[in-house]
């Protein structure tokens, strides 16, 4: 029983206690999540990335793992190593084209890192962070909210956080729970 409408440049802060259904309803609106009825639509031809928790890093080179789901072939090599160094992974650049199990190689912060990276690459229209920033430390993570919101000011952000800081990169706060999707006031 929820109902939510968000605007390019808009970001949408959700929140709730755990297991309230907040993951839920961003796997429904990826549509990975078939059970329950109800709609969820993005306007034709835009662009939604999903960034959760533990990021998925592709097999093979660090440049296809921060492209992804790009063609890393064409995503010019200056801008794959501008991306990383804006969210402070600029002493992986050189590393570009080397094979590793990046998921085994980076800690679990590096990889969220490297997940907004993919981000500034892809320039969703809509971006779901699904508590994409719990690996960083607080200073970390408000830089990686900053950072979305001035590079990609005409995306429309909705995350998922537990850390009240956050909420000052957020134009509204919705709280979820008992099933119900309610706007926080205060």
């Amino acid at each position: 029983d929820a109902a939510l409408r968000v605007e390019r440049g808009e970001a949408v802060l959700l929140t709730g206690p755990s297991g309230s259904g907040k993951s839920t309803l961003f796997r429904a609106l990826a549509g990975i999540w078939p059970f329950g009825t109800g709609r969820a639509r993005l306007p034709a031809g835009d662009r939604a990335l999903f960034l959760p928790q533990r990021p998925y890093l592709p097999l093979g080179t660090l440049r296809r793992a921060v492209c992804y789901p790009l063609d890393a072939a064409t995503v010019p090599d200056a801008e794959v190593r501008a991306a990383l160094e804006a969210v402070g992974l600029g002493r992986l650049a050189d590393r570009l084209d080397e094979e590793d199990a990046w998921d085994r190689r980076l800690s679990g912060g590096e990889q969220q890192r490297l997940a907004f990276a993919r981000a500034l690459l892809v320039k969703p229209d809509y971006l779901f962070l699904d508590e994409a920033t719990a690996s960083l430390d607080p200073a970390a993570e408000e830089q990686m909210y900053a950072l979305m919101r001035e590079r990609l000011a005409g995306s429309a952000i909705l995350s998922i956080a537990h850390r009240p800081a956050v909420a000052r990169f957020h134009d509204r706060r919705m709280r979820v729970a008992d099933g119900r999707l309610e706007a926080v006031t205060a």
